[in-house]
């Protein structure tokens, strides 16, 4: 049957399961590391969190929120990149799911300055809450269209000095590409179906500029990076 690459696709992954545990878990979370470090998608983020950071003064402590943290493995890397560029930051990695933010913790301990929580972003504790920067790294594409407008809207008042965005590019190649390589070398039920379904719930350019327009947000960058990812950074008015 033809893929409609058209529209978003409105299934649902095995990860939309809060309560989806154990092993399988532990090796998803272990496989989506190896995949972002080796297709580049890390650097998507953190490029994007070195341009409004690099406009902080030194001195002062940043915090950045990393929403659906996963792993944490995003978390460890900007430690590692704040220390190398002299930056001081508080890191507070965050997942709806607990049994995940268990994982993130267990390999996040040796880092004073990453804080782990279970937190859901629709609640109202979390959306009082204020950031320097937030981050959301193949987060956005599990939510509807008007639940990502509900987001936006919220998180441009949360963000003090702006948002770091990182997902999906819609697409063909991306779409087939990700299926054959999960088939043949992923160990992990749930990599095997996720991973192709996420390229269907990604976005295309009139997607992302729709729903930002409808959440009433106008200054902001993005960028196409490889492979098959949106850059999506928005500045603080």
């Amino acid at each position: 049957m033809a893929i409609d690459f058209t529209h978003r696709s409105t299934g649902i992954e095995i990860m939309d399961d809060l309560a989806c545990r154990g092993e399988v878990v532990d090796q998803t979370l272990r496989e989506l590391d190896f995949i972002n470090h080796w297709l580049g998608g890390n650097v998507v983020s953190l490029n994007g969190l070195r341009s409004l950071w690099k406009t902080i003064p030194k001195n002062l402590d940043i915090s950045i929120a990393d929403l659906g943290c996963g792993s944490g493995e995003m978390l460890r890397l900007i430690a590692k990149q704040a220390i190398n560029e002299g930056k001081k930051v508080d890191l507070i990695g965050m997942d709806a799911n607990p049994n995940i933010t268990s994982f993130a913790q267990k390999h996040s301990a040796e880092f004073e300055n990453i804080r782990i929580e279970a937190t859901n972003i629709f609640s109202e504790e979390f959306r009082k809450r204020k950031f320097d920067i937030v981050l959301a790294t193949l987060f956005l594409h599990h939510f509807t269209e008007d639940e990502l407008i509900g987001i936006f809207s919220g998180l441009k008042n949360q963000a003090t000095h702006g948002i770091v965005i990182n997902d999906l590019h819609r697409h063909a190649l991306a779409y087939y590409s990700i299926r054959l390589l999960t088939q043949l070398f992923s160990k992990s039920a749930m990599v095997k179906y996720d991973a192709p379904l996420s390229v269907l719930r990604g976005f295309k350019r009139h997607d992302l500029q729709l729903i930002l327009s409808e959440a009433g947000i106008k200054n902001y960058q993005l960028k196409w990076k490889w492979a098959f990812r949106w850059q999506l950074i928005i500045f603080s008015s």
